[in-house]
């Protein structure tokens, strides 16, 4: 059992992850490659394809009008693509080392022209990228921790356009350009080989960055300011036994504190009289439960169900116009050799949720879902 628990944990982490299904979180940080036997390298690619749209709202909570008509948005949600390596070596029999690329956080939302009355043209973008150098050592065949410090860089467009924002002139833009920051991580696992059990327990600081922005207003005006940024810290608890010859119980749990992700923009906010927050999320729990199988030497195959609850009321920015999801996730994968190749598909129920800016709902999204499908190259060493 205990070959099969390498297979078997591989194939867990395959799939991509969801367009804003908790915050702006899109892998969930693993570091499951650091318990890979022997020396390992893999590849990874993934693509995502978001169905997200809403309409209107005729009257504000309130009572004021805002579009009779309750304009549909059309579909706002961008299709995204992500990348990620790994490579781990042992360097003696207790001391290992791993280096993980992954593109953690991101946004692509786009409200088309001529669509929503209330925010129509509001567009929003962000990329990041991820370098986590990791250490593990092991007591024992039972106990292990590892730790290490991870670099990332952020940047990222946001327009904001529409009737909702016809307080600030109906037409803003800020480009928050490239910074990178470091941070850290740190864990704890324990295993029991003979029955393929592991548990393992990460947490991941939260990353502060200083942004350069630059405004432009309605007018054409532009100016360059700054402001600070930070991305959350979290918890990752994963879990894997075996329940039975060539089969694998696995799950996890991932908190992770998006409240703490702020853009707040010194010029807009000066324009208005008021402190103007481009980013409001709530924290998140998501939990995953699945089984994985062996069904001879090459073959192996593994389902999961997925749920993220988040924090706080469905009135969410027009950013990240979704609240929580629940998915279901399939993967395969072929052994041959010191090869692996492995191929995840998911399908993800949005939450239903209210797009607010400032706090005041302006459109109702509601039966959306996204499919990702991810692959997965690995090779032993």
């Amino acid at each position: 059992m205990k070959r099969y628990l390498a297979t078997s944990a591989a194939l867990a982490l395959v799939s991509a992850g969801t367009a804003m299904a908790s915050g702006l979180d899109r892998t969930g940080q693993p570091i499951g490659i650091i318990f890979e036997e022997g020396n390992y390298a893999e590849f990874s690619v993934a693509t995502t394809s978001v169905d997200l749209s809403g309409n209107d709202r005729a009257t504000s909570t309130a009572g004021t009008t805002l579009n009779p008509f309750r304009s549909a948005t059309g579909d706002v949600g961008d299709r995204f693509n992500m990348f990620g390596a790994g490579y781990k070596r042992d360097l003696n029999e207790q001391l290992s080392f791993a280096l993980i690329f992954d593109q953690p956080w991101g946004v692509d939302v786009n409200y088309p022209v001529g669509s929503s009355a209330l925010l129509g043209g509001t567009t929003a973008v962000a990329d990041s990228n991820s370098l986590t150098a990791l250490l593990r050592y092991k007591f024992n065949d039972n106990f292990s921790v590892h730790g290490g410090i991870r670099y990332q860089e952020i940047d990222g467009a946001i327009n904001l356009a529409g009737g909702a924002y016809s307080s600030i002139g109906s037409q803003y833009n800020v480009r928050v350009n490239k910074d990178g920051a470091f941070g850290w991580v740190a864990g704890v696992a324990y295993e029991i080989p003979e029955i393929a059990l592991r548990a393992a327990l990460t947490y991941s600081s939260e990353i502060e960055h200083d942004f350069s922005l630059t405004e432009t207003f309605a007018t054409g005006a532009s100016v360059g300011t700054s402001t600070k940024t930070k991305t959350p810290q979290s918890v990752n608890l994963d879990l894997q036994t075996g329940i039975a010859e060539d089969t694998l119980l696995f799950g996890g749990i991932r908190w992770a504190e998006h409240s703490v992700t702020d853009l707040v923009v010194p010029g807009l906010s000066t324009q208005a009289s008021r402190s103007i927050d481009l980013i409001d999320l709530d924290d998140s729990v998501t939990y995953t439960l699945g089984v994985g199988r062996k069904f001879n030497e090459n073959w192996s195959a593994s389902i999961a169900v997925i749920y993220a609850d988040v924090d706080g009321d469905n009135l969410v920015s027009p950013l990240a116009p979704t609240h929580g999801y629940e998915a279901i996730r399939l993967g395969v994968q072929y052994t041959q050799d010191k090869m692996k190749i492995s191929a995840g598909i998911r399908y993800t129920r949005l939450g239903d949720a209210i797009a607010a800016p400032g706090g005041v709902g302006v459109a109702d999204f509601s039966d959306n879902d996204a499919v990702s499908f991810g692959v997965k190259v690995g090779y032993s060493f």
